[in-house]
């Protein structure tokens, strides 16, 4: 076999889900329920993002901000109907690693994966980083007294010498995620009921300030202005994807992780709109400030009812946010951790399964070891920024396979099947590439750096580990 038809190889997809489950030393356990899964994915996709972005997207849009939330979930929704269709033929623990492996080949499995490991590790990093700062929010306006910034704030950054905050939240999500996905499961579900109450309890509180001359006039950037946003807006939506790392302990996969994916869009959506729409209906969208914390969500709250503990509700949602955030990516970069050591491109220690407690701990403690160094010690600055581009590929390669497997195997068990086909994929991965075009060039060679040291490693391991090539020598 030629050099290149090993590199495009696929993996049969009867293939991938009788293997789904399966690891070293025992199996995972299927125990998740749709609700829980539902949950999963908001926790991953509803976090920071929200309580800080309006105060950047609102000077480019003026309160068509709502529009651009909206516009951006209609980019996001034709790549989460890819996931859900895919979800629902290869029901397994590796996302969009995966389903390129079964649909693109070797070589696109490994890149779509690389990809993930820099979306999930330096994305959990990034806000772990942050968590140290809400934190100390909260503090201040509970007890009026703060950590050191010593150690809330990484080194050379305002007097940070080590960011142990950072670090103890991740240690805390890991604590969790080593008893087991089940009870992952229950405490993301109650973090994430808490960040969607405090939410709620935001719209409320600055609706009592809702003035309707407040959005007039509605769009005085026009198109463009709406575009700009929806770009940069986008980005509050990427995590809906986070159920389909857990289709190996999933009750019901083929029912379920479709319908995870597209009721934890719509449930995001719904609060997005909600919250910018009262944002804006409560403060001129002049006086909103990009550069400045007065545009934040607790400051609009303490301004809605002229006191100060609603926005000690809020900042305590943002410490909830990020704590559920960082517990479910650490949980998805894990399993998608755990399918390519299965298939040989990485270490076998990946794929050690607990026999008690049938999680791969030290899979567990090793992604969590890197992480804690990455967000404790390592100031990540815009490198975090190269985790968007990273997963609007995975995004792209999704949409292609779509495309590719219902033509080439059409009669696959399918959960769910993509409404407009071949429209939707093909407008899924159009969309991903514009908006991959609008990135910043510093993203782009952040970008291609990281896919450089991945090729070398595959090269270097994965090649020669591969399981599927091993079979053709």
């Amino acid at each position: 076999m030629t050099l290149a038809r090993r590199l495009l190889r696929t993996k049969p997809t009867e293939r991938l889900v009788a293997e789904g489950g399966r690891g070293e030393g025992g199996e995972l356990r299927r125990t998740m329920s749709l609700w829980q899964l539902t949950l999963f994915s908001v926790g991953a996709t509803l976090g920071t993002g929200i309580f800080v972005i309006l105060g950047q997207a609102v000077p480019k849009a003026g309160p068509a901000v709502v529009l651009a939330f909206a516009l951006a979930a209609v980019t996001a929704l034709f790549s989460a109907l890819s996931y859900a269709e895919l979800a629902g033929t290869i029901p397994v623990s590796g996302s969009s690693y995966s389903y390129a492996y079964a649909t693109l080949g070797e070589l696109v499995a490994w890149v779509c994966g690389w990809c993930l490991m820099l979306e999930y590790a330096v994305s959990v990093a990034a806000v772990a980083v942050g968590w140290g700062e809400y934190l100390n929010a909260f503090l201040r306006s509970l007890f009026g007294v703060a950590l050191p910034e010593a150690i809330t704030r990484s080194p050379g950054q305002g007097g940070g010498v080590v960011n142990v905050t950072a670090i103890v939240i991740v240690l805390l999500a890991t604590w969790l995620l080593l008893y087991g996905a089940s009870e992952s499961a229950r405490a993301n579900a109650f973090f994430v009921l808490i960040k969607i109450a405090v939410l709620v309890f935001f719209c409320v509180v600055t609706f009592t300030a809702f003035r309707s001359g407040n959005l007039a006039p509605f769009a005085p950037m026009g198109v463009a202005g709406i575009t700009a946003a929806a770009s940069q807006v986008f980005f509050s939506y990427i995590g809906f994807d986070a159920a389909s790392t857990a289709g190996e302990e999933a009750r019901n996969p083929r029912r379920d992780l479709p319908l995870a994916i597209i009721l934890s869009l719509a449930i995001v959506t719904a609060v997005y709109v909600l919250v910018a729409l009262a944002a804006v209906g409560a403060m001129p969208w002049t006086e909103f400030d990009p550069g400045s914390t007065e545009a934040s969500l607790s400051y609009l709250a303490d301004l809605a009812v002229g006191a100060t503990w609603p926005g000690l509700i809020v900042s305590f949602g943002a410490v909830i946010a990020i704590a559920s955030v960082v517990l479910t990516v650490i949980y998805g970069q894990t399993r998608i951790l755990f399918a390519m050591s299965r298939d040989g491109l990485i270490p076998r220690v990946f794929q050690r399964v607990h026999p008690r407690r049938q999680v791969p701990v030290a899979n567990t403690l090793i992604v969590a070891a890197f992480i804690s160094v990455l967000a404790g010690l390592v100031p990540l600055g815009q490198l975090a920024e190269a985790t968007s581009i990273g997963t609007l590929f995975a995004f792209a390669i999704v949409n292609v396979g779509v495309l590719v497997l219902r033509y080439r195997s059409p009669e696959l068990p399918r959960g769910f099947r993509t409404p407009l086909f071949p429209v939707t994929p093909a407008l899924g991965a159009v969309m991903c590439v514009v908006v991959m075009a609008g990135l910043a060039g510093v993203t782009w060679l952040a970008f291609g750096l990281w896919m450089l040291a991945g090729l070398i490693c595959y090269f270097l391991y994965g090649y020669g580990h591969s399981r599927l090539n091993s079979e053709v020598r």
